[in-house]
């Protein structure tokens, strides 16, 4: 049965708002303190601070929601269809099962940098935030590389060359323009923005080997996963195929490297066809990745650390004795609601990238073709 939504994100974002603004200042600390002396050792303790909180929306996933999954510890160049509201999460889980959740890292859109708790760890992480100007955004990649050529540990850095969440008003956009040119007309994706591939793998080839393929697709029975479900403990299925892809194997010229991304998606489009008319993407066995322990035991360490403290303060305060404390409590309550509401709305795909109006006679090339 479901649980209903403020019930749900109360208690799990006092949990979750608290023990993340701990984590931020643990990680202000090291940046202060031993970013500027040594990166090296900066990245190894910050990887372990930052799953202390992105452990707990494994948690999430593993052993509240229940949301199944079928699926090298290396450095890779990670791609996917951007199908549903938590593809990132998704990913979560597949770097934490490969033992590289806190060097997990993304390029995504510089709005994201802002969320509280889990946007300003992200910053510390060094994600690679874009302004989707490729005059600022060009200059801002290639930093950004160089910053992971010494990363001490096996990293995954995640690209979503769609650019923007699949919905069926973007996939309209990019059929006509598909069509409009003269390219195969996608049915289950979007056309890819191949500048930031190309770029990225221009200037990664020389220090990640490979490329993982990820294919995301959500069964026609299932409603797709969202924050908000997982919040009320409602379960979803995902479906994920992964294939790697030698960096050697790619072509050496901008326009090589580009034209092999936008095969890899016709291959991806006529992969999600076949599973969403046979319900299967191969012959190959499905495997079931399981739900390790850790995810829970941080959860249960968090828990009872901030229950026992905020137990001990509402004690010493006399904070519920008097309608000042009370009023207090209750400002607090309402600031984390809201504070979980922008976290679950910057996650909603009808939210994402606004479709711009086109003229008539063609599409907005900036939202399908960069």
């Amino acid at each position: 049965m479901a649980i209903p939504a403020v019930v749900a994100i109360v208690p799990v974002g006092i949990l979750f708002i608290l023990s993340g603004l701990i984590v931020n200042l643990m990680q202000a600390v090291l940046f202060i303190l031993i970013h500027p002396i040594s990166k090296k050792l900066y990245r190894k303790i910050n990887k372990v601070v930052a799953e202390l909180l992105w452990l707990e929306l494994i948690w999430l996933i593993d052993w509240w929601a229940g949301i199944k999954e079928f699926s090298g510890k290396e450095h890779a160049l990670l791609i996917c269809n951007h199908r549903s509201d938590i593809d990132w999460l998704v990913g979560w889980v597949m770097a934490q099962r490969s033992g590289c959740l806190g060097s997990a890292l993304a390029i995504m859109k510089k709005e994201a940098m802002f969320l509280p708790v889990i946007g300003w760890s992200m910053w510390f992480c060094e994600y690679v935030f874009l302004e989707r100007s490729w005059s600022k955004d060009e200059s801002t990649l290639k930093s950004g590389f160089r910053r992971l050529e010494d990363f001490p540990m096996p990293f995954w850095l995640a690209l979503f060359v769609e650019g923007t969440r699949f919905t069926q008003s973007k996939l309209m956009a990019a059929q006509e323009y598909a069509a409009s040119r003269g390219l195969p007309i996608p049915r289950n994706v979007l056309l890819p923005r191949t500048k930031g591939f190309v770029s990225s793998v221009s200037h990664m080839r020389s220090f990640v080997p490979a490329i993982y393929d990820c294919t995301l697709a959500i069964p026609n029975n299932q409603p797709p996963p969202t924050l908000l479900r997982m919040f009320r403990g409602q379960s979803s299925v995902i479906k994920l195929q992964i294939r790697r892809h030698p960096m050697q194997d790619l072509p050496e010229t901008g326009d090589g490297i580009g034209q092999w991304c936008k095969d890899v998606f016709v291959t991806k489009d006529a992969l999600l066809e076949k599973y969403y008319t046979k319900a299967t993407f191969s012959e190959l066995q499905l495997q079931n990745i399981g739900r390790p322990i850790k995810s829970l035991l941080v959860v249960i360490i968090w828990s009872c650390l901030l229950g026992y403290g905020i137990f001990k303060f509402i004690q010493w305060s006399s904070l519920l004795s008097t309608w000042e404390g009370i009023a207090f409590s209750v400002t607090f309550l309402v600031l984390v609601v809201i504070l979980m509401q922008i976290l679950i709305q910057s996650s909603d795909s009808e939210r994402s990238t606004p479709l711009k109006v086109p003229p008539k006679d063609s599409v907005t090339e900036q939202l399908i073709q960069q």
